[in-house]
C-alpha cells in the first residue's frame, strides 16, 4: 500500500529494496509485521517501468549510444563500460547530482529507484562453502565468519527455491550444488572445450552457469520462462529473471502488511540510550526537502554496503559517538570487492557448418580449481578465483573491415565469421583493514548530507593471482586447441565488478566486528544489517545469493523475537 501521512509508527522498517530489502520486506510481512520500506529514489512498477525492454538498438536514441550530455552526467558510472547506454542509463545515479570522493580510484556503480540493483544485476547465483567460511580462520586475513555453510545450506535452498536458479549439479565440495531448474544449453564450441578440459586436467570442468534466470516448469510469483532475448538489464516483462520488482515486492504487497515509501533518503537510525535499542529511522523526503522520523521495533539496513554503512556512521549518539554499533572501529573498514577483466581470447576453426545465434543469458563457468586444500592445488597466493566466458560466431560487422563490394559483399554479410572464445577470471579480494570508505562533512550532498571518501585498492596477493589467471586461461584454451590464443589483463579498480562488500562485517566478538551470526548489531540487537556490508570475506563466487539467503535467515530470527516480546 502507499504511504499515508497519519502513519508513522510500524512494526518493522527495511532501508532499500534491493536484492536484500526486497527479501526483507517479503519475510517480515509474510510474518505478520507491518513492515514500512523505505526507498531513496523513484518508484519503477514492474512491466510498466520497463520502457526500453521491448526496443531494438535502432529504435534507441544515438543507436542506443550514450550521449555526450549521458558522458558528462554519469561519468564514474561510465566507468563500468556498460551501463550507461541509452537502454539502461536510467537505473544508474547522475553522477553530478550524487557525488562521491576517491582518494585512491573507486568506481562506485548504483542506481537509486524501486528494485536497485536488482534489476541490472549479472544473475549469477552461487552458493559459498566451508571452503569460503573457514579461510579467514585457517590464513589469519580478517576475523573468523560466526556462520558455517551448515548454518545457510537450508536458506540457499529456499531462495532458490523461490526465485528459479538454472543449473548443472556437479558435486564440487568448492561449488556446492543448489536447488536448480534444467541448465541452458552449451553451444558446440564450449562442448568441445570441455571435453578438453576433462582430456587434460584431472581437477577442473566446465559447466554453464547458474542464473536466476526460469527455465523449468514450475511457476514463480506468476513470471515466465526465460526467453532468450539476453535484454536482461532493462528489466524483463515476463519476469524471465529474478528481481525485487518482479518476485519479492509484490509478494509482500499481497499481505497487506508493506507501505511502500519511494523518495525517501534514509540517513540515521535512532538510537534511545534508555532502552538501548534502535527505536526509528530518519528520513529526507526528496520531493517535499522535509525531515521526518519514523518508528518501530525491528529496522532491517539493507541499503546496499556503501549507503548502509553511511547510515550506520551517520547515526551517532552518545553511547556510539562514532557510528551505531561501531564499538569495534571496524564500521568501514574492510572494504572489498572481486577483480575480473583478466583471462584470454582465442579463435576456433571447427564448426564452421554450425549457425550460432547469441541469445543466451549465461556464460560459462570454470570453478575454483587452485587453494582447495591440498599441496596439489596450493599456490603462491591466497584464496582463489573462477573462470567465466563465451564462444561466439563473428557476425556482418566483421566485413566492415573487408575489401568487398557489391555481390561479393553480400555474400560476406551471409556467412557468420569465425569461432571466437573469450574467458575472464573472477577472484577474491582479501579483508584488508586499511581499505575502507570514511565519510567527508565538509563536502555535502544536495540534501545535506556527507559525502563519501573511497581510500581502497588491490594489492600483492590479488596482483599474483591475476598473473596466475592468465597463464591459467593462456594455457588451457592452447591444450584445447585453439588458435591465436591471446593473454589480457585488463587492469582497473575496485568497485568495478559492482560487488563492493564487507564494511560491517560479521563476526563472533563485538571487539573485532559489527555483527553477530543473525546479522544484529552486537550492541543493537534490534537492527539488523544484511546486504553486502554483512560478509565476512569476499570468496570469489557472486555474492547476491549469499545475501537473500542471510536476509531470509535474519528476518525470521527477527520474527520470532519480536513475536517473543525481545523487541
Amino acid at each position: 500500500m502507499p504511504y499515508s501521512n497519519t502513519n508513522n509508527t510500524f512494526d518493522a522498517i527495511v532501508i532499500g529494496t534491493g536484492i536484500s530489502g526486497g527479501w526483507a520486506a517479503k519475510e517480515l510481512c509474510e510474518g505478520g509485521l507491518k513492515t514500512l520500506v523505505l526507498e531513496k529514489g523513484r518508484n519503477v512498477a514492474h512491466i510498466d517501468d520497463y520502457h526500453t525492454a521491448t526496443k531494438e538498438t535502432w529504435e534507441l536514441e544515438f543507436r542506443g549510444k550514450p550521449s555526450l550530455e549521458d558522458q558528462k552526467n554519469q561519468h564514474k558510472q561510465a566507468r563500468a563500460g556498460y551501463v550507461t547506454n541509452q537502454a539502461t542509463k536510467h537505473w544508474f545515479v547522475n553522477d553530478l547530482k550524487h557525488p562521491y570522493n576517491e582518494t585512491k580510484r573507486f568506481d562506485w556503480i548504483r542506481g537509486h529507484h524501486v528494485g536497485g540493483r536488482s534489476l541490472t544485476w549479472g544473475r549469477q547465483a552461487l552458493r559459498l562453502s566451508d571452503l569460503d567460511f573457514n579461510a579467514n580462520k585457517l590464513d589469519g586475513y580478517g576475523v573468523d565468519w560466526p556462520i558455517r555453510y551448515k548454518d545457510i545450506e537450508s536458506w540457499y535452498t529456499y531462495v532458490e527455491k523461490y526465485i528459479g536458479v538454472c543449473g548443472e549439479k556437479l558435486g564440487l565440495p568448492q561449488l556446492p550444488d543448489g536447488y536448480f531448474s534444467p541448465p541452458m544449453a552449451l553451444n558446440v564450441v564450449e562442448k568441445e572445450f570441455k571435453s578438453q578440459i576433462h582430456k587434460h586436467y584431472t581437477n577442473r570442468t566446465l559447466t554453464i552457469g547458474r542464473f536466476a534466470n526460469i527455465t523449468g516448469d514450475e511457476t514463480y510469483e506468476g513470471r515466465h520462462n526465460c526467453a532468450y532475448r539476453n535484454k536482461c538489464m532493462r528489466g524483463c516483462p515476463l519476469g524471465g529473471y529474478f528481481s525485487s520488482n518482479a518476485s519479492t515486492l509484490p509478494a509482500a504487497e499481497r499481505t497487506g502488511n508493506m507501505t511502500l515509501r519511494p523518495y525517501s533518503n534514509a540517513y540515521e537510525i535512532v538510537y534511545d540510550e534508555r532502552s538501548k535499542k534502535a527505536i526509528g529511522v530518519k528520513i529526507i523526503d526528496t520531493q517535499t526537502k522535509e525531515k521526518l522520523t519514523f518508528y518501530a521495533k525491528v529496522i532491517f539496513c539493507c541499503a546496499s554496503t556503501v549507503a548502509s554503512t553511511s547510515i550506520l556512521l551517520q547515526s551517532k549518539s552518545k553511547r556510539f559517538p562514532n557510528g551505531l554499533g561501531n564499538d569495534s572501529g571496524e564500521l568501514g573498514h574492510n572494504l572489498m570487492d572481486h577483480h575480473f577483466r583478466v583471462g584470454a581470447t582465442a579463435d576456433y576453426d571447427g564448426f564452421k557448418d554450425v549457425t550460432f545465434v547469441d541469445n543466451r543469458p549465461a556464460s560459462f563457468h570454470i570453478p575454483r580449481f587452485q587453494n582447495l586444500g591440498d599441496k596439489a592445488t596450493k599456490k603462491d597466493y591466497l584464496r582463489g578465483y573462477f573462470f567465466q566466458g563465451t564462444a561466439t560466431r563473428g557476425d556482418w560487422r566483421r566485413a566492415i573491415m573487408e575489401l568487398s563490394y557489391g555481390l561479393d559483399l553480400k555474400e560476406t554479410l551471409k556467412k557468420q565469421g569465425p569461432w571466437q572464445v573469450g574467458m575472464t577470471g573472477f577472484g577474491e579480494c582479501l579483508p584488508y583493514h586499511e581499505n575502507k570508505l570514511t565519510l567527508d562533512y565538509n563536502k555535502t550532498d544536495a540534501w545535506g548530507l556527507p559525502t563519501v571518501t573511497f581510500d581502497c585498492e588491490f594489492k600483492e596477493n590479488e596482483k599474483l593471482m591475476r598473473a596466475h589467471m592468465q597463464s591459467e586461461a593462456v594455457e588451457m584454451l592452447t591444450k584445447a586447441g585453439f588458435k591465436n590464443v591471446k593473454g589480457y589483463d585488463g587492469a582497473f579498480a575496485p568497485g568495478h565488478a559492482i560487488h563492493e562488500m564487507g564494511t560491517a562485517r560479521m563476526g563472533k566478538d563485538a571487539k573485532t566486528s559489527v555483527l553477530n551470526k543473525y546479522n544484529q548489531i552486537h550492541a543493537v540487537p534490534n537492527v539488523y544489517v544484511t546486504d553486502g556490508s554483512c560478509m565476512t570475506s569476499s570468496a570469489s563466487q557472486n555474492p547476491s545469493l549469499t545475501y537473500m539467503a542471510l536476509t531470509a535467515r535474519a528476518a525470521h530470527h527477527a520474527i520470532a523475537e519480536f513475536k517473543s516480546g525481545k523487541f
